[in-house]
């Protein structure tokens, strides 16, 4: 646990102060189930200081980076993906008993008034821990295509309410609420000044590349060879590449791989303020997971989504698919072979890099579309302050 919160899921004979309101958010494993998070918790704090929002994460790293940097109250519980084989499958049981018994711990000392399920392996054993004393659990459903946890939550869950629609589920959640965004996922300041904070030319054309949280090894590799067989595409663009942090060979590779081409890139492992990347950009090719989607909505970026490829149903696309349907985004399949993506990736990504009232309808779309604050309507619903009847 960070700093002020000491001792919660661990042993300790110290009482830990409890505030007015406090409520658990549990999720964790990828960015797409920690953003959501921080954004409901950055709501509750404005709207009531005396909150106590307390994550509980994954023991992934990505989990202790995000909420670390964003200064939020969280603990680590052993936690595991579900596994029908032998091996794994005893450690995901053994795990969830650990977990679960540290969740109750922590219930027994912090009494929560709502658990808020972000979705994810981390929240079974926080839900099952929640029923066992009696607190309400709120699931926060992110994917058009409910997963597994999700399910079983929802089974369990006093109120549902979802990101977007359900369509593999019909009347999966009580209301569409939209997605909570973090108000750092927004643009803080014009296009020229969120390129100059990020290093890039303030007066070029600039192509955002993300494959999320975790990076995208198959848009790494595809961006490297389109911009080595097509540089004079590239004359009045510059790319922001964010290209994952454990990517083979690190962000320096991509970096030499742009500039051996000719092509003016700023490479990224990770950026924590999304908003100035979205702010930058004039064009964006990325994952469609639920968080990216809702963020490219929000600021108005003309998108090639690209779905998670190794996904058996490519539910990542279904995330897409309301800003497909409205010509205000594209979708495009990752063939995750380099060469292969110069067709199956490339051409759209050049079309619509050379197509600029292509890109200004589609932004023009973006714009037109009315999105509520939907962090600020959980927050006050868990602080008691609102409603979803």
């Amino acid at each position: 646990m960070n700093a002020g919160a000491a001792g919660v899921g661990e042993s300790s004979s110290q009482p830990l102060a409890v505030a007015p309101k406090c409520v658990l958010l549990a999720g964790g494993g990828s960015g797409g189930h920690i953003s959501p998070g921080l954004a409901i918790a950055e709501r509750m704090k404005a709207i009531d200081p005396a909150c106590r929002p307390v994550f509980v994460c994954s023991q992934r790293p990505i989990d202790a980076q995000m909420l670390t940097e964003a200064g939020a109250e969280h603990v680590a519980i052993a936690a595991e993906p579900m596994s029908l084989r032998p091996r794994k499958l005893l450690r995901c049981i053994r795990s969830f008993m650990q977990g679960r018994a540290e969740v109750l711990r922590m219930i027994d000392q912090l009494q929560p008034s709502w658990v808020v399920s972000l979705g994810g392996f981390v929240t079974a054993p926080v839900v099952h821990a929640a029923q066992a004393r009696r607190v309400p659990v709120l699931l926060m459903n992110l994917d058009a295509t409910p997963g597994r946890a999700n399910r079983w939550v929802a089974r369990r869950a006093r109120e549902v309410v979802s990101a977007v629609p359900t369509p593999t589920i019909t009347g999966f959640a009580r209301e569409i609420i939209g997605m909570p965004l973090r108000r750092l996922a927004l643009a803080p300041a014009e296009q020229a000044s969120c390129r100059e904070q990020l290093g890039l030319l303030p007066g070029v054309r600039t192509l955002l590349v993300t494959g999320a949280s975790q990076g995208a090894n198959s848009l790494n590799d595809f961006m490297l060879l389109l911009a080595q067989r097509e540089p004079v595409s590239f004359t009045d663009w510059q790319v922001l590449h964010l290209c994952g942090p454990s990517v083979s060979g690190g962000a320096a590779r991509i970096e030499a791989g742009y500039r051996a081409a000719g092509v003016h890139a700023v490479v990224l492992p990770f950026l924590h303020r999304m908003g100035l990347a979205w702010g930058a950009a004039d064009l964006a090719l990325s994952r469609a997971g639920a968080n990216s989607v809702g963020e490219a909505a929000a600021n108005h970026v003309p998108t090639i989504f690209v779905p998670y490829p190794y996904h058996a149903d490519l539910h990542q696309m279904h995330n897409a698919m309301p800003l497909v349907e409205q010509g205000a985004a594209a979708l495009a399949k990752d063939a995750i072979e380099p060469e292969a993506n110069l067709r199956a990736l490339g051409e759209p990504t050049l079309r619509l890099m050379r197509d600029h009232a292509a890109r200004h309808a589609m932004r023009a779309r973006l714009q037109a579309r009315s999105e509520p604050d939907a962090a600020e309507r959980i927050a006050r619903f868990l602080l008691g302050a609102g409603s979803f009847s």
